[in-house]
């Protein structure tokens, strides 16, 4: 096997199963039920593409991490603030809401935004740093960013099928509480990182 076809699949199948059960996994879970799945997608798959780039500049090219503790302090002010427009809730005029049925950039934004202050020193990005000092950057770069997009496509699937059977206010909390979850999940590590 070539060494670009080592590294696709090396980092595909890592960073396929450290995904699973991730927080970023279960916020494509929590956007799916919100919005349409191809905007989502879309959106998981430009954040991750970037953050997956950074990450593996950094493992091939210098070897080093990060300082993930202030990122992480900042991604969960961030999550704290989604929780709370969450909960806060929307209402739509007619108009807005014609509108928004027909543009996707909102949802793109949201989710991209999220996905890519989510993955900013998530194992993840810290595990394709590693592959990256190991194998070649290219193929880590396409395979641990496709093996993400997949975990999260089957995280979208199942919002999308619980999505229709759940009412929009349990939705609406369930959502909130994630992000509140997430939030804490970062401080928490943020704060072992800097004290």
């Amino acid at each position: 096997m070539s060494g670009f076809l080592a590294a696709l699949a090396i980092s595909f199948g890592v960073i396929f199963v450290a995904e699973l059960g991730d927080k970023s996994q279960l916020m494509a879970l929590t956007f799916a039920t919100r919005f349409r799945p191809v905007p989502v997608l879309i959106g998981i798959t430009v954040a991750t593409a970037i953050v997956h780039a950074v990450s593996v500049g950094v493992g091939y090219g210098l070897g080093a991490a990060l300082p993930t503790g202030w990122i992480s302090l900042v991604a969960a002010l961030a999550f704290f603030a989604f929780g709370a427009w969450t909960l806060r809730g929307d209402k739509l005029t007619d108009e807005e809401q014609t509108k928004a049925e027909k543009t996707n950039r909102s949802a793109i934004v949201a989710v991209g935004v999220a996905f890519f202050l989510a993955e900013l020193g998530d194992k993840t990005m810290l595990a394709t740093i590693t592959l990256a000092t190991q194998h070649g950057w290219f193929g880590t770069w396409i395979g641990s960013t496709v093996g993400m997009v997949a975990a999260d496509a089957l995280a979208i699937l199942v919002g999308r099928m619980l999505g229709k059977r759940l009412p929009e206010r349990t939705i609406k909390y369930g959502a909130a509480a994630l992000f509140a979850l997430f939030g804490a999940w970062l401080l928490v590590e943020s704060l072992r990182e800097l004290l």
